[in-house]
């Protein structure tokens, strides 16, 4: 016996990545809906590679009675709106926004990292998945964190245009044959030319000078993986169509040497260790699309603090970053707690 399972924003980015994933993992599927605003009812969307297709509903007429779990990739407003139908219903809601990230009484999870903070989930009937950013680099620091307790960490990221969806993947590709042809760049979606350029700003800008970005990738790992540890985040959009790096400074507690912190790392849960200290030993973002792993290279000590680590980052973000990561919970929500599959 499977699950009754609902893909909300269906006909997104994240929503046809995660519909891609549930099949690729053979997730237990008994009946399957997605839904979307009400100018999608109708569209025929793709189910993955399977060559079938679904109709997509309007999520305003959506009955979630019956229904055991929904994959959210709508946004925080639309999610404000839907999310406690679905939940109210008992509907378990995987939630892809920052609308309930930082709620106390929902549960944020990256399955390799918190998994028993799923536990939690049924105070509200939602989970959180976290900031794309956050998520992978919460992958690379648990099993260091680990074996020797992180302090502190400097996180410099280098975040693809599909973070701001699709939107932002059509303006990189328009500024690029502009730029070539001679017209006149149209800068709609950044604040920035985004071609060619790199923009240290991603979301809205707070009081003290730090983005809104930033500020996630600070509290969701706090919440994550350990309130203790110190974060400061420079979050930066660079003209790049898929995968997010980033570049992470560690001060840890313990001293741990660059070739034991290899070691651990390549046993991780989650992490493809690819690190040769020779002309592309590394992962870049275009080695990294379309799979489920968070690479790590560039593995070396700090010599300018005690007990200090600099590694490299990368995943596809709109895996890891959100769809698989999601997936995944549903997974573990299903082998800890409703057990149908």
């Amino acid at each position: 016996m499977g699950y009754r399972i609902v893909v909300a924003g269906a006909t997104g980015n994240v929503g046809r990545e995660v519909l891609a994933i549930l099949f690729e993992r053979e997730f237990p599927i008994d009946e399957l809906a997605l839904v979307a605003s009400s100018r999608s009812q109708g569209l025929d969307i793709e189910l993955g590679d399977t060559g079938r297709t679904a109709k997509c509903q309007n999520i305003d007429n959506f009955d979630w009675t019956g229904w055991d779990m929904a994959i959210f990739a709508i946004g925080s407003d639309a999610t404000a709106i839907h999310a406690p139908k679905a939940a109210a219903a008992g509907c378990v809601v995987i939630d892809n926004s920052s609308l309930y990230r930082m709620d106390p009484d929902v549960p944020l999870i990256v399955p390799e990292v918190n998994p028993d903070a799923i536990d939690g989930y049924k105070k509200r009937n939602i989970i959180a998945n976290p900031n794309c950013s956050t998520a992978q680099m919460v992958v690379a620091l648990k099993p260091l964190h680990d074996a020797a307790t992180i302090k502190r960490v400097v996180v410099s990221t280098y975040q693809s245009v599909s973070g701001a969806g699709k939107a932002g993947m059509d303006e990189l590709w328009n500024q690029t044959r502009q730029i070539f042809v001679g017209d006149e760049k149209d800068v709609q979606k950044f604040t920035k030319q985004i071609a060619f350029n790199v923009i240290p700003h991603i979301d809205k800008f707070l009081d003290d000078g730090s983005t809104k970005e930033e500020w996630k990738m600070v509290v969701e790992t706090k919440k994550i993986l350990d309130p203790k540890i110190k974060v400061t985040a420079t979050c930066v959009r660079v003209p790049v169509f898929v995968g997010h790096s980033e570049a992470i400074n560690i001060e840890m507690e313990e001293e741990l040497s660059a070739e034991d912190a290899q070691r651990i790392l390549r046993e991780a849960p989650g992490v493809v260790l690819h690190d040769k200290r020779e002309d592309g030993g590394y992962i870049t973002p275009v080695e990294c699309v379309g799979d489920f792993a968070t690479f790590v290279s560039r593995v070396r000590d700090d010599p300018t603090v005690d007990n200090g680590l600099n590694l490299w980052c990368v995943s596809d973000n709109l895996r890891k970053g959100a769809a698989l990561n999601a997936v995944q919970i549903a997974e573990l929500l299903g082998r800890r707690h409703l057990k149908k599959g």
